[in-house]
């Protein structure tokens, strides 16, 4: 299903305006992880007549039920992203801003070992990795 988020939404019993669908229909189509202003950008392309309020609103609302994630990156902003049943981390390029998703399972055996020897079960993690391209003369 394209619209992902809405399905969800429409799952958790939450009354689905037009407006809704139009910004969960713009976050399930997000390949980065938008800003506010983004998604406002995006979805008033689509319906001129939602406003910034409206987005706030409506992300709040998503984010309240468990349906969005919010990830604040150091760059001042809120960015969210759908929930995820697939585990990633998260690389950023304080150059560019891009945000990159990551898996890598030596780093998520690490976690549970320092956690274990520190004498607790690892239950949830959130890693976000900050990073600058290396540029080719310096490899």
């Amino acid at each position: 299903m394209s619209n992902r988020l809405e399905a969800l939404c429409m799952e958790k019993g939450m009354r689905m305006t037009e407006q809704r669908r139009v910004i969960a229909r713009v976050l399930s189509q997000s390949k980065d992880h938008p800003d506010v202003e983004e998604l406002y950008r995006r979805a008033s392309a689509i319906d001129d007549k939602i406003s910034i309020a409206t987005v706030y609103r409506t992300v709040r609302l998503f984010e309240d039920a468990g349906i969005l994630e919010r990830h604040e990156f150091r760059d001042g902003r809120a960015r969210y992203e759908r929930v995820s049943e697939d585990h990633h981390d998260h690389l950023i390029d304080l150059n560019s801003g891009d945000v990159i998703e990551f898996r890598n399972e030596d780093i998520e055996k690490l976690q549970e070992v320092v956690a274990r020897e520190l004498g607790y079960r690892l239950v949830d993690h959130r890693l976000e990795l900050y990073a600058v391209k290396i540029r080719d003369e310096d490899r």
